[in-house]
């Protein structure tokens, strides 16, 4: 499998070997550290001949010279031969991996990698962290590393993607033509592919780009379990467009999968994003808003905590048909070390329903002419739907501001809405 034709093209694709460390993947290492609490962590990205580590935590300032081991003295030749985390609690006790030189040499006594992948599936390397003792790896901390290599997985398809869409786009320019679906496609993957089933809660999305529809932007939404029967839901939208915005865009979806599984407040996840924005060092001081909600079934309904970070409120529309706007104390990340994060409780009874959206909402507008769609006519609508589900309600919305703007959205358009399905 090492030496398998495929793998090997897929590798060297990825332009990453013997390149110094980026911050894009010394993030994800650095976010496996902290949330596993393992002392060292690294990205390996492995050939035919040697695994390459193209980031590391905790092993001080390493030389690209002393970051390339043999294949056979590494873990990383059971991980791509079996295309599955490799978990050790006790490295002396495994035949697999006691006899490693890499072992040896850093003191390692538990291992845990989780394989990181090509955009065709192939195992590149992977996402590991190591402690100097034994130790038991939690079901919660081997998620994380799996949220996180997938995240560094996403990170390495997007830059083939863009590679390959600036290829096109050239070619097709030079005959006077833009090129959309590989824009389209990116955006696509920077969205959940479906929005999964949530028990007991009726939930939908969508995302509307603004006229054209050709550039990559920063909108983007995800609803997830985060362990027991919370669930995590998030919309953000981040300044900008194309590669630069859609990097951000990746970077901020993991960083949020991985820090919600740790934690039951949502101001404490958006304060992770806000370190883990600050320490990319992103460029042309770009930022990201976002709304994030942490909710759990309660007898009859479901109780929640909501933060907003520079972004609008997010709407409660009860089953009555009266609204509630929800916001809270918070800068945009990305910018500032303390973003003064703030959080409010919420409950859903049966009929209720939570709406978040980005701003190309309600400052959707026909061109040159400044009147905003505005969370006044959000909130009208709203009151008048309460008898709508998820879906129906999602497209309401979409459909009364594309009508508003004469179907020419200024900016994009994301909307997520979990509702709470009334007594049959």
């Amino acid at each position: 499998m090492v030496r398998d034709p495929k793998r090997l093209a897929a590798v060297r694709a990825t332009g990453l070997l013997d390149t110094d460390p980026e911050p894009q993947f010394d993030q994800y290492a650095r976010l496996a550290a902290l949330t596993t609490k393992a002392p060292r962590a690294f990205v390996s990205i492995v050939d035919d001949r040697h695994a390459f580590w193209k980031s590391t935590i905790g092993f001080g300032d390493l030389a690209v010279a002393d970051r390339q081991y043999p294949v056979q003295a590494t873990a990383c030749q059971v991980l791509i031969g079996t295309n599955q985390p490799l978990i050790v609690e006790d490295v002396a006790r495994d035949p697999l991996v006691r006899d490693l030189a890499m072992a040896e040499r850093w003191g390692m006594a538990a291992l845990a990698g989780h394989p990181v992948h090509g955009p065709g599936g192939e195992v590149l390397g992977g996402l590991w962290v190591m402690d100097s003792a034994p130790r038991a790896w939690s079901e919660t901390e081997v998620l994380v590393l799996s949220t996180l290599a997938q995240a560094i997985s996403a990170e390495i398809a997007l830059r083939d993607a863009l590679s390959r869409a600036n290829r096109h786009v050239s070619l097709l320019q030079a005959a006077g033509k833009v090129s959309s679906e590989l824009a389209q496609t990116l955006q696509r993957s920077l969205l959940p592919p479906l929005i999964p089933e949530m028990p007991g809660i009726d939930a939908a999305a969508s995302f509307i780009p603004a006229a054209g529809g050709v550039i990559v932007t920063g909108d983007f939404y995800d609803l997830f379990p985060t362990g027991g029967s919370r669930w995590c839901a998030v919309l953000g939208d981040v300044s900008g467009h194309g590669v630069p915005a859609a990097q951000i865009t990746a970077l901020a979806r993991y960083t949020i999968r991985a820090d919600a599984l740790n934690t039951l407040s949502p101001s404490r996840v958006l304060e992770q994003l806000n370190q883990a924005l600050l320490a990319q060092r992103i460029p042309d001081e770009r930022f990201l808003t976002a709304a994030c909600a942490i909710l759990r079934p309660e007898e009859g309904g479901f109780t929640g905590l909501l933060t907003t970070a520079g972004h609008p409120s997010v709407l409660l529309r009860r089953a009555d048909g009266s609204v509630e706007s929800l916001w809270t104390s918070g800068t945009v990340l990305g910018l500032f070390e303390d973003a003064d994060l703030g959080q409010d409780r919420f409950t859903l009874w049966p009929g209720d329903a939570l709406v978040m959206y980005s701003d190309g909402v309600t400052e959707a507008h026909i061109p040159d002419d400044w009147d905003l769609f505005g969370e006044g006519r959000l909130i009208k609508l709203l009151a008048e739907s309460a008898h709508l589900d998820a879906e129906a309600l999602v497209k309401r919305i979409s459909d009364a501001a594309l009508n508003h703007s004469h179907g020419h959205m200024i900016d994009d358009m994301a909307i997520l809405a979990l509702r709470v399905p009334p007594p049959d």
